[in-house]
């Protein structure tokens, strides 16, 4: 279940007092550093990518994407201390805000909410854990298919890509670990071997089971 779900249901009240709804614009950087020890939010609608940036040589890093139900930031909330992560809107999103230290009073209080946020705090950490080993352990090749695969949804008989579809290519780089070039190379090998279609940015799964078999054991 979403956190927002819990939280509407559980926590309505404090919801109504404190919290407050926030729109920003594809492209904007929703929180700056510092504000995370005062704020903390969940997102209600659109897509946010949480990165961090080399500024000598502009190369990034996306650590992961957040989506309808997601909180940030959980590591500020913990530990309370600044998180140099650049939090940007990947769509037009609709957040909605709270003050950090509401968020700690539930941890302490809500038995509710801390059933779901420790499972939460954990996926989050599998999530980075995947990422370090994907960037330490295999090829730009195998991280695309890997990427791919967590993301493939099944719709009835239709298989689309949840949370990486229509992104530019620029942005899935980032979350592999290369550059757009490179990236580009991999997708177009993937298409000449009849493992996916490519439209508009969108990526189409043609044969699920085949790409899949380019993975490795893990």
């Amino acid at each position: 279940m979403y956190a927002l779900e819990i939280i509407q249901q559980e926590l309505h009240e404090d919801i109504e007092r404190f919290g407050r709804v926030v729109y920003a614009k594809k492209g904007e950087t929703l929180m700056r550093p510092e504000e995370t020890q005062e704020h903390f939010f969940v997102i209600l609608e659109g897509r946010v990518k949480v990165s961090q940036v080399n500024f000598e040589n502009g190369k990034e890093q996306i650590l992961y994407l957040l989506s309808k139900g997601d909180m940030y930031d959980v590591v500020t909330l913990l530990d309370g201390k600044e998180h140099e992560n650049i939090v940007m809107a990947l769509d037009d999103v609709k957040l909605l805000v709270f003050p950090i230290e509401l968020f700690r009073e539930w941890i302490e209080t809500k038995p509710s909410f801390n059933k779901l946020f420790l499972p939460y705090v954990a996926k989050q950490l599998r999530d980075v854990e995947t990422l370090a080993v994907d960037l330490s352990l295999y090829d730009v090749t195998t991280r695309l298919i890997r990427l791919i695969a967590r993301n493939i949804e099944r719709k009835g008989a239709k298989q689309t890509l949840k949370l990486i579809n229509n992104l530019p290519h620029d942005e899935l780089a980032s979350l592999i670990g290369t550059v757009r070039k490179v990236l580009n190379r991999n997708l177009q090998t993937l298409k000449n071997e009849g493992l996916i279609d490519i439209k508009r940015k969108e990526i189409h799964i043609k044969d699920s089971e085949n790409l899949l078999e380019h993975l490795p054991e893990i």
